[in-house]
């Protein structure tokens, strides 16, 4: 199994931070850089044949990640010269893929399973499947329902909303995904998926009970740093967080 790491964003919503330092590069819990986490957690996976699609700050993420040889692991890049959305980094390197793979944002706190996302997405034979979290919304108004005359039908006080997310991980199938990648073209993956879904290919959705933060804004890096603090155990086994 390969795996794309779409690592090449600015995370503006993260400055000044990422002025300096591109966010897959934010050291998490005591130190360890995000990126250099999830990598680890693909290494315990069985999962060490990695692409890292870069633009931003690249040269950084290079010279920190390098050939990926001390995490036991190989790492390849692929240099994006200009945006190209979360689909696009895809395309240039979708012949090298195998017949699955997996593509994740480089920035994901979490510890989920690798090896159940891909036995559900061959055991449900999709196309693609997207790794999606449960999130509850609290509202602290209460929400009027009317209809179209302006009678209230509908009354509900602050309620919990509950939706699920995309966790920014999928696994792909690459002859499935191939037609739908324009070489040079801006692709984001909410649209790729979209897609294929309505051109009638298999999208499946796989859940479990799991731990998952984006760290993109700065109230969730903050709570990462705290969590990692004490609970890195949970996300990687104890030769990992020791090396």
């Amino acid at each position: 199994m390969k795996a794309v790491i779409l690592a090449g964003g600015k995370g503006t919503r993260l400055a000044p931070y990422t002025t300096v330092l591109p966010k897959p590069l934010m050291p998490v819990g005591g130190g360890m850089a995000i990126l250099e986490l999830l990598i680890r957690q693909l290494k315990s996976a069985g999962i060490v044949d990695l692409t890292l699609a870069v633009g931003y700050l690249a040269h950084l993420i290079e010279a920190v990640i390098g050939d990926g040889g001390k995490y036991g692991v190989g790492v390849k890049y692929s240099r994006e010269d200009r945006p190209m959305g979360t689909a696009g980094p895809i395309t240039p390197v979708i012949a090298e893929m195998g017949e699955d793979f997996l593509v994740m944002n480089g920035d994901l706190l979490t510890n989920i399973r690798f090896d159940r996302l891909v036995r559900h997405h061959r055991d449900t034979r999709a196309d693609a499947t997207i790794a999606v979290f449960r999130r509850r919304i609290d509202i602290d108004f209460g929400l009027i329902e009317m209809d179209d005359d302006g009678f209230m039908t509908g009354y509900r006080e602050k309620p919990k909303l509950d939706h699920f997310v995309s966790m920014g991980l999928y696994v792909l199938k690459r002859d499935a995904v191939a037609p739908f990648l324009t070489p040079g073209s801006y692709l984001d993956m909410p649209d790729l998926v979209r897609q294929m879904a309505s051109a009638g290919r298999r999208v499946a959705c796989f859940r479990e009970d799991c731990f998952w933060l984006d760290i993109g804004r700065h109230e969730d890096y903050e709570a990462a740093n705290a969590i990692l603090e004490t609970r890195l155990d949970e996300f990687l086994p104890p030769e990992s967080a020791r090396g």
